[in-house]
């Protein structure tokens, strides 16, 4: 069922007085999945950076144990740095006021065999609804 004229005016203007708050727009922003995802990858890769230099200093002072902790620590960064992109790849993140891009497989590109989650049966069949009950 479409909007009234007013309900139309109602919803820009409330609309237009959330965009221009910007207490409201840090609040988005900071529950911004992706800007979480961002964060994490930036902290792997200082701690990567810090393992590095670790492990260059454990080997110019001849010190084993210190540059094997520098390599350990790059690795274990490392891992946490492809999770976290991992994650933020993943269609199950939500932006609020957004939309996610939802990957589907297109003919055999995608994983065969993969039977879609609940939530994503539940999506479709809201979207499938008859027109009449809206």
């Amino acid at each position: 069922m479409p909007l009234s004229e007013h309900e139309q005016r109602l919803f820009e203007q409330i609309e237009q007085s959330l965009a221009e708050d910007p207490k409201f727009a840090s609040a988005v922003r900071a529950s911004d999945p992706r800007f979480h995802a961002r964060r994490r990858l930036l902290v792997a890769a200082g701690v990567i950076i810090a393992g590095l230099a670790l492990l260059v200093y454990g080997a110019v002072i001849k010190t084993p144990p210190l540059a094997v902790a520098g390599f350990v620590l790059m690795l274990a960064s490392a891992a946490f740095a492809v999770q976290s992109h991992r994650r933020a790849q993943s269609p199950d993140l939500h932006v609020v006021g957004g939309t996610t891009s939802r990957r589907r497989p297109r003919g055999g590109g995608g994983r065969s065999g993969r039977r879609p989650s609940i939530l994503d049966r539940m999506e479709d069949r809201w979207r499938q609804r008859p027109e009449g009950h809206r």
